[in-house]
């Protein structure tokens, strides 16, 4: 279970479909490395219902892990901060999809709201059946790693909002 106030590192997509594998694959590595106090990584793999599940803790920040197609050289990563879920555009009800339109809505369904996001994606070559990643999305997997940690220092070492009681 995720504990309110932490960060939650999620690794999503299907293992099954080539390069939508790109998540589960950084989450496996992220898992093994050593991580700021309060933050968690997760693979979710197909189990968008569990990952809103778990935004229902109230996580402070959400750092989502996907295949992201953008039209781009495959193997290139972005990060894009999400606003409003609404910015992901779709986003029907359905316990199977993993697609983050379909996590926040379901997330709405069940009475929570979207935390702040980063979504890191990173550009697919192949996602046809098959097991393992394309050679441009392997060797983004590592440079992505790396990317996270270093958000993560960053957020560790910035300052904490004060708080204010307006009671």
């Amino acid at each position: 279970m995720i504990a309110q106030g932490q960060v939650l590192v999620a690794g999503v997509g299907n293992i099954f479909l080539g390069d939508d594998g790109f998540g589960s694959e950084v989450a496996r590595r992220l898992s093994a490395r050593a991580l700021p106090d309060g933050v968690r990584v997760v693979d979710y793999g197909i189990g968008g219902i569990h990952l809103a599940y778990d935004l229902l803790a109230g996580v402070e920040l959400l750092v989502l892990i996907d295949a992201v197609p953008r039209g781009v050289a495959p193997g290139t990563v972005s990060l894009v901060e999400v606003v409003a879920d609404d910015d992901l555009r779709g986003g029907t009800v359905d316990s199977h999809a993993m697609d983050p339109a379909t996590v926040f809505a379901s997330l709405r369904a069940l009475g929570g709201a979207m935390p702040p996001t980063v979504v890191v994606g990173c550009e697919p070559a192949d996602t046809e059946e098959r097991m393992g990643l394309s050679p441009p999305v392997a060797a983004a997997v590592e440079p992505t790693v790396e990317q996270i940690l270093a958000l993560l220092a960053e957020r560790a070492d910035a300052p904490t909002p004060a708080v204010v009681d307006r009671s």
